[in-house]
């Protein structure tokens, strides 16, 4: 079967694609995948290197490469043609493309739109939610087919070692708290100082404690490093310091912060984690670990909001203030931000949000490590339990469709 899965940022990547391609490689040995990598403001930039390295079977294309293709071009390592063309991120518009080059089906995970629906053979959902919302978008019901979360596979994938061949170190956090302050450029940029910062305080009010952070495949040593030179926003409060041996370590202090970079390996050892909105939060209620999530508004204009509003920082003069009213306008309308409370109804994951102090954060969090909060992880890990699988089933699907060509 020739497959080509076009896709975008870490969350995608680390989320829908990798545990999907892992299982359709178990299933047939022989596949010929393509993974294209679309421009996209929540790009890393780094995941067609981490794909390469996790997936050195698989054909890879960049940004770059993928627009020269989209634009025509000949490009080494792109396939003439496919049997089916996979949406698992990014814009629409990119699947339509890639679809329009190299022929064959189209099938998309979770998202259509009125635009695109007859593009599609197929949309493989997430839940009975995701089906009404498809159904809103003008995809007939025999297209749909409900497969669940993906990112759930790949959340008990990765906490069981299936992407590293390295045993974990198994006194990084255990019994402790694990940081993991997001992947993104700007997230990398601010919240690895203001985290730092939160962790220094934490071992202040709790000598004892152990503290790690979870950084990202996507973000390197040498963009780590280069981020605790500057320090990042002042406005975020956070501090300078080095990368020594695997450790972080703030400036004018002598605290070492252990750096894991498969984050739900350890997640699971920890006492709790310390993160941002996102895909991540649904992968740690789906191993049932108790967690806090933060959300620094320090400076909103810094935020990526769907849609063109993003770029209204860029605009002078004018620009900065208009984001902020936007975000603040946006954030308003959700009383949760992280999406197992939301799935729940309620808080099951406390939220701290707005313009945040560093030792606030960090007050919180020990207060919160020191109560016992295994019933609200037990009821996250229940949420999500009826997705796992969710790969396995949609590579059977993929596989029983009829997609793959003639030989």
């Amino acid at each position: 079967m020739r497959l080509a899965i076009t896709s975008n940022g870490p969350g995608e990547f680390a989320g829908w694609v990798r545990p999907l391609l892992r299982e359709l490689y178990a299933r047939d040995p022989g596949l010929e995948a393509t993974l294209l990598f679309v421009p996209d403001d929540y790009a890393t930039g780094r995941e067609a290197d981490v794909a390469r390295a996790l997936f050195p079977q698989a054909h890879v294309l960049g940004p770059r490469e993928y627009v020269r293709f989209a634009l025509g071009a000949n490009v080494a390592g792109a396939p003439q043609s496919a049997d089916l063309v996979l949406y698992l991120g990014g814009d629409l518009m990119h699947a339509a493309r890639a679809h329009k080059r190299l022929g064959g089906k189209a099938a998309a995970y979770k998202f259509s739109r009125k635009r695109y629906r007859a593009l599609f053979d197929k949309v493989y959902a997430v839940d009975a939610g995701n089906v009404r919302q498809l159904a809103t978008w003008g995809v007939p019901p025999e297209r749909i087919a409900v497969v669940g979360n993906l990112a759930i596979d790949g959340a008990f994938d990765e906490a069981q070692g299936a992407f590293s061949s390295s045993p974990p170190d198994e006194t990084a956090v255990d019994g402790g708290v694990l940081i993991m302050p997001g992947t993104r450029r700007r997230e990398v940029e601010n919240l690895v100082p203001f985290y730092l910062q939160v962790a220094v305080w934490l071992r202040r009010l709790w000598p004892s404690l152990p503290v790690a952070f979870g950084i990202s495949p996507f973000t390197t040593d040498a963009e780590l490093t280069a981020v605790l030179a500057r320090g990042g926003d002042p406005r975020f409060w956070g501090t300078r310091g080095t990368l020594e041996n695997g450790a972080l370590v703030a400036e004018g202090s002598r605290e070492r912060f252990p750096v894991v970079r498969e984050a739900m390996r350890y997640a699971p050892r920890a006492r709790a984690v310390l993160t941002i909105p996102g895909t991540k939060c649904i992968e740690l209620a789906a191993l049932g670990v108790a967690t806090i999530v933060c959300t620094p508004l320090n400076a909103p204009e810094m935020i990526v909001v769907n849609g063109p509003l993003t770029y209204l920082d860029r605009i002078p003069l004018a620009g900065v203030p208009l984001k902020r009213v936007v975000v603040a306008t946006l954030g308003s309308r959700f009383p949760m931000l992280a999406q197992p409370n939301i799935d729940a109804g309620e808080m099951l994951m406390p939220e701290l949000r707005g313009a945040l102090m560093p030792a606030r954060v960090a007050r919180v969090t020990a207060e919160y490590v020191a109560g016992d909060h295994s019933a609200d992880a037990a009821r996250l890990a229940r949420l999500y339990a009826g997705h796992r699988g969710a790969a396995e089933r949609m590579a059977r699907a993929i596989q029983g469709a009829g997609f793959a060509g003639e030989p």
